[in-house]
């Protein structure tokens, strides 16, 4: 019976995922999480505004697209500096 060091080894070996493959995977969680964020901090503008003030649908729907135009302005890719 294999021993759990040697079931655990042959799942997943160290340094064998390709580099460019790991900043893929780097790059597309950390837009997930940038861009979910600024959704879920938009949307809870929107709900705070319109349930907790009197102002209402209208002007939280407005505060929160700029929330979003403003946010996809800051948050957009930058480019690279060529090293």
């Amino acid at each position: 019976m294999a021993s759990h060091a040697e079931t655990s080894h042959s799942i997943a070996e160290r340094g064998q995922m390709a580099i460019a493959e790991q900043s893929a995977t780097f790059k597309s969680v950390m837009g997930m999480f940038k861009w979910g964020s600024l959704w879920t901090a938009a949307t809870l503008v929107l709900l705070t505004m319109w349930f907790c003030t009197p102002a209402g649908f209208l002007p939280a729907a407005v505060v929160a697209v700029i929330m979003l135009a403003l946010g996809g302005f800051f948050l957009r890719s930058k480019p690279s500096p060529g090293h």
